[in-house]
Formats: C-alpha cells, structure tokens, sequence
C-alpha cells in the first residue's frame, strides 16, 4: 500500500461511530473478503495504517465498507469513509444505491464542492457504454432486509407527484432538502430489501428513477449543473433496474436536454439519438414523440437543419396517435402536446424560424393549465416574447414580457432568475428607444430581482 500525507479522518470517525476496536474492525474484513472468495491476512496493524492515511489496495476498500455497514447496520459507502470520492468518473459505478447515499449526504449537508461542481461534457456520453445486466445482477446479490411490496411502491409514487406539482409551481428550490432526504432515508434503503415479485421489483427501482430525476430537475432550475447531471446519471442507472429501453431512454433524454440547455449541442446528438433507438418500438407513440422532438433540438443547434426539419414532421405525427397510455415517467413531463410543441419552437428558434416557432410557443401556452405549470409557463412565455421580438415587434415582446413576470413572482429558480436579467437588460435598451411599455417593465424585471436575492 501507499502512504497519504494526512491521515483518514473520515475512516476513523466511522469505526468511532461503529464502536469497534481496529482488531474486530480486521476480523470483519477478512469475512466480508472471504465471502467474496478472497483470503486476506488484515491485521490491527493494517486498520491503523490506513486510519494513518494509507490507501487499502484492491478490493480491500469495499470490504471495508461493507464491514462498517454490518457493524452499524445502515450503508457506509466509500465517499463517507474517505476511500473513494464523487467524481464524474465515478458516475456510473457499480453500487448505484451507495452512489444515491453519498450524494444524498451531500446536498443536506450543503458541501459546496459537490453543489458548485460544474457540468461534465465528457460524462454526457457514459450511458453509451453502460452495461446495466452486470450492475442488476450485484443488485440482485446484495438483496435483504425486509419485505417490499406495492403498497410501498405506490406511496413512492403518489409523494413524487406531490413534490413534483410543489416543484412546478414553487420552483426547484422549494423542497430540495426534503425530497432529497426522502430520497436518501427512505426509499434507497426500501431498494437494498426483499421483492416480493420481479414487477413489484421494476416498479420500484423506477418510482426511485423518477424522484431522483426530479431532485436532478430542481439542481438544474437552481443552477446547480454538477449536482444535476450526477442525479440525472443515478436516475439513469435506477431506471436501467426497472425498464432499460424506455424509462433508461426517457433519462437520457433528460441528460440530453440538460446538454441543451448549457449551449454544449456537440456531446449530446448520439445520446438524443441511443435513446430513440433504444425505445423504439418499446415505448407508446406519443412518448416516442418527445423522444424525437429531443433528437431534432439537438440537430436544430448541431446545425443539421435537414434532420432537424425531419425529425420535426416525426414528432407531430406519433404525437397524434390515439389511445396511447403514456407511462408516469413521461406523464411527468405534463401534457404531450405542450411540451412537444414548446420543444418544436426551441428548434426552430435554433433554426431562425421565429415565425413558425411564436406559433409553437402559442400552441405550448394553451396546452397547460398556468396554475400547475407556473414555472414553465413563465418560461414559454418568454420564449414566445423572444420570437415575437426577433419578428421587430418590440411592443408587443415588451407586453409578452410583462405577463411573464407575473408568472415567475415567487418561483425559486435560477432559470427564471437569468431570464428576469435577460429582459431588464433588453427592456433597458427598448427604454432609450422609447419603445411603449419599456420603463415600467424594466423596473418591475429590478424589482422582482431584488425580491430573489
């Protein structure tokens, strides 16, 4: 083994918390190890060595932390003990149940390098080689603990909408550290249990799926990138456990969106592009529609307006198709139609098409209710004054603006935060051109900015 430069605090405060000496610490150790068809000679000494800031080689690190989960009977993971850590490297890793501990861990207790940590590019691709068949099958092994069934499950189900809908009207930052706490201490301990059937099993992993999605959701409203693609990747993996081909697309679709939005189009054309592959055929039409509403946004500001326009032409017709039942991971999204459209009009914005995009935008506005949809209708709103403005009306892009502010009173979110900055900013310049309207819209966009502070 290598020597540190400081020593492992972090390990030695988990065998305090244990309450076990370093030698029945070792004698664990060499049973988790042995279990696993390897024979160890882990000694006191050995214990103390990495307490001193050695490193354990080999597997030794897992066995560790298995044998600090058996003495104090919740999950240790390697991050909490200081021998493993919450890089994008370790995005998809082989236990993603310790990956929803450590992160769950981060956000309540608000470490800054994991809340601040920046947007990978080169994590974007990593669904793209992940092999879910061998993390199911770990999954599987470690199985224990009490008894799931769907009543459970269902319970998951009916708060995730509730946090959801709180979530769409209240913005990301309302409820973060509660979701995520729900998260953390009670459903990822409900996923390690017994299912009492293989479809009990599914359900589960992707109730799990879609609330991490929207803890991922309300990092990204809060502008929080790091910490939402490393939820966006767990939810990837959870789903891969219940539906790899249309609940694993639907969160690529997700990372792609995310992608998207953060201006990086180059790192998500082939993931936009696996997940229709992966769900075709699997899924129901009009889920199929928002995936290839996904893949003409990301070839709208790829610059491949061809693929665009014809994934375009794609989307509207699956979205017409009747009778479809939309599963609850993409009913989440809101209404099919709406958001196909809202999406159809960010393309075409890419595209420079601001004439048909205002008529998408229109079409998105109508298709949500704005009380439940409060945040996004903010949003498409405007979007819509974007199109319109780009179109030389500035009148009424300034009258677009104005309604949208009335959406985005009291919504925690960094988004609209950017926008409210974004049209002070515009209606300033209108203000010099003394365009009706102007100055009482900038100096509400100041006023509501002072209120998020």
């Amino acid at each position: 083994m290598t020597e540190r430069r400081n020593p492992n605090t972090a390990l030695a405060d988990a065998i305090a918390e244990a309450g076990c000496t370093y030698e029945s610490l070792a004698r664990e150790v060499r049973t988790v190890a042995a279990e696993a068809g390897e024979k160890l000679h882990t000694s006191r000494s050995a214990v103390h060595s990495w307490v001193a800031g050695g490193t354990p080689s080999g597997q030794t690190r897992s066995y560790i932390a298995e044998a600090l989960t058996r003495r104090m009977k919740r999950k240790v993971t390697l991050t909490e003990i200081g021998l493993g850590c919450a890089g994008i490297g370790d995005a998809l890793g082989p236990d993603p149940l310790a990956s929803a501990t450590d992160l769950g861990r981060f956000v309540m207790l608000r470490r800054r390098e994991f809340l601040n940590a920046a947007f990978a590019t080169a994590a974007v691709s990593l669904p793209l080689a992940y092999d879910h068949e061998a993390i199911a099958a770990t999954l599987r092994a470690a199985e224990c603990g009490a008894s799931v069934g769907p009543e459970e499950v269902g319970t998951i189900g009916q708060l995730t909408e509730t946090f959801r809908s709180a979530d769409d009207r209240l913005g990301g930052g309302h409820g973060l550290t509660t979701v995520t706490a729900y998260l953390t201490d009670t459903v990822v301990p409900m996923l390690a249990g017994r299912f009492r059937t293989d479809s009990t099993r599914r359900s589960a992993f992707g109730a799990a799926a879609t609330l991490a999605c929207l803890v991922g959701w309300k990092h990204h409203d809060l502008g929080r990138e790091g910490a939402a693609q490393r939820y966006y990747l767990l939810g990837f993996q959870l789903a891969c456990e219940s539906d790899p081909h249309g609940h694993g697309a639907w969160m690529m679709r997700a990372m792609t969106h995310q992608a998207l939005d953060l201006g990086h189009p180059g790192s998500c054309v082939d993931l936009a592009d696996e997940a229709l592959r992966c769900a075709s055929g699997k899924v129901d039409r009009r889920t199929e529609a928002l995936l290839l509403v996904t893949c003409a946004r990301a070839y709208g500001a790829g610059g491949q307006g061809e693929k665009a326009a014809a994934s375009l032409l794609k989307a509207e017709d699956a979205m017409l198709a009747d009778n479809d039942q939309v599963p609850s991971y993409a009913a989440a999204s809101g209404p099919v139609s709406a958001t196909v459209a809202s999406h159809t009009g960010k393309t075409l914005t890419e595209m420079n098409d601001h004439r048909a995009a205002e008529k998408h935008y229109r079409a998105a506005l109508k298709g949500r209710v704005p009380g439940a949809y409060q945040r996004v209708h903010g949003l498409t709103m405007v979007n819509l004054g974007k199109s319109v403005a780009a179109q030389h009306r500035h009148e009424e892009a300034v009258a677009l603006w104005t309604r949208s502010l009335d959406f985005m009173d009291g919504v925690t979110s960094d988004r609209n935060r950017k926008e409210i900055t974004a049209i002070q900013s515009t209606a300033a310049g209108y203000r010099r051109r003394r365009v009706p309207g102007a100055e009482a819209l900038a100096q509400r966009a100041a006023d509501l900015l002072r209120t998020q502070r």
